[in-house]
């Protein structure tokens, strides 16, 4: 069994202590809480991930939600949310169990989703079994449309649409300043699998020189053998399809053998605040996955970074993050026009075009088909969107700048 992340047993205005997160609005302490129920990783390879792209923006929302009387339901007025939620260790098999208790024995009227690809596949069935809507912020995969999962729901662009906007990139690139020998490392797990199979056919049909091509387990503590063969090779361009910490340790080992290709990509935690801070003049020019700032013409960006900011004390990441916050815009909304029916709630997810802090999302077969891939990178301390050239906030500076 997983270990309850301080197990919420009161009306929480999220993220307070104990004793101050009792209190609720007069009005939304008459009427019984809407029960939401979700895992996150708080300990585990993903935890840094959970930490960062999911666990802020529920608390935020939940503060936001219960500040206004709480979740307006059709015919009850405002019903504040309670939540129900566990640490699942970043074990799929933890997750499983406790979303079946969040069902079944806590009998929590929503949903929300845990970290990662690995984990939301891993839950969906779950959700599915019991009619729950699942609106995934963090999962990208292939394979959606094929598991007969009608309610579980992505906002990400699919690794189709994810790798081929970095291989379109990568193409102008090409075309421009002639770079063409390319490295690619993938974590061993679903999502570095995908990524990985969506964007080796399109390189090779782009007429690229694969220098390296290969996998590194989840949990993997050294990469400097891998990218000295790299350098040794002549990578003009390196991309390692990645999780936070391997994003981390690739590009601090890079640094360390002094591997300084004009194009660097790493992927999930790039667009993370911290990977500015910890590298700072370092992470001028770094290309990662996704991209979202404070700039985006997307009604609300800016009212949520600000809120954010003044919550937590800390900026959110400048992808996913955002997207998490999304999900809840959408659940929200949802529940506000048909209430807590959730056979109604897909219904409505289904029908509807959302307008949310990351623009349109509008689901077909569960799979948001309103959000391209999207490619960023760090310019002067923000993470400015450059692909594609109509969402671009700037424009793409390669080569990048050596290592500071």
């Amino acid at each position: 069994m997983g270990t309850p992340i301080g197990r919420r047993r009161f009306l929480k205005v999220a993220g307070g202590s104990a004793a101050a997160a009792v209190w609720l609005p007069r009005r939304a302490a008459a009427q019984s809480p809407v029960r939401v129920g979700f895992t996150l990783s708080a300990t585990g390879p993903y935890a840094v991930g959970a930490g960062i792209t999911q666990r802020p923006n529920y608390d935020l929302w939940v503060e936001q939600v219960n500040a206004r009387g709480g979740l307006a339901v059709p015919g009850q007025g405002r019903r504040p949310i309670q939540l129900v939620e566990y640490d699942d260790r970043s074990e799929i098999e933890t997750a499983v169990r406790l979303y079946e208790k969040m069902v079944t024995e806590d009998k929590v009227d929503l949903l929300l989703p845990p970290w990662g690809t690995a984990m939301n596949f891993a839950v969906a069935p779950v959700a599915n079994k019991y009619g729950y809507p699942l609106i995934g912020p963090t999962a990208a995969s292939l394979k959606i449309a094929d598991l007969n999962l009608p309610y579980f729901y992505a906002v990400l662009a699919q690794p189709d649409a994810m790798m081929g906007a970095l291989a379109a990139f990568l193409t102008e690139v090409k075309r421009q300043q002639r770079l063409n020998r390319v490295a690619v490392l993938h974590v061993a797990d679903l999502f570095g699998l995908e990524q990985q199979g969506a964007l080796m056919p399109l390189l090779k049909a782009g007429g690229f020189e694969i220098v390296e091509a290969k996998s590194y387990p989840l949990g993997v503590k050294d990469l400097t053998d891998v990218l000295k063969g790299i350098k040794a090779k002549g990578a003009e361009i390196f991309v390692a399809l990645s999780y936070p910490p391997d994003t981390i340790l690739a590009t601090t080992q890079a640094k360390a053998v002094d591997f300084s290709p004009p194009v660097f990509y790493t992927s999930v935690g790039t667009a993370f605040p911290f990977f500015r801070d910890r590298f700072k003049a370092s992470a001028e020019g770094v290309l990662g996955m996704g991209a979202w700032n404070p700039k985006v013409p997307y009604p609300g960006a800016r009212g949520y970074f600000d809120a954010h900011v003044a919550k937590h004390k800390k900026e959110p990441d400048r992808w996913a993050s955002a997207f998490a916050y999304a999900t809840l815009q959408i659940l929200e909304e949802a529940v506000g026009k048909v209430g807590l029916d959730r056979t109604r709630i897909k219904g409505y997810l289904d029908a509807t075009r959302f307008s949310t802090v990351v623009g349109p999302i509008k689901f077909a077969k569960g799979v948001n088909q309103a959000t391209p891939g999207m490619v960023g990178q760090w310019q002067k301390g923000e993470f400015e969107v450059i692909w594609p050239p109509e969402r671009a906030t700037a424009k793409a500076v390669v080569p990048k700048p050596a290592w500071a």
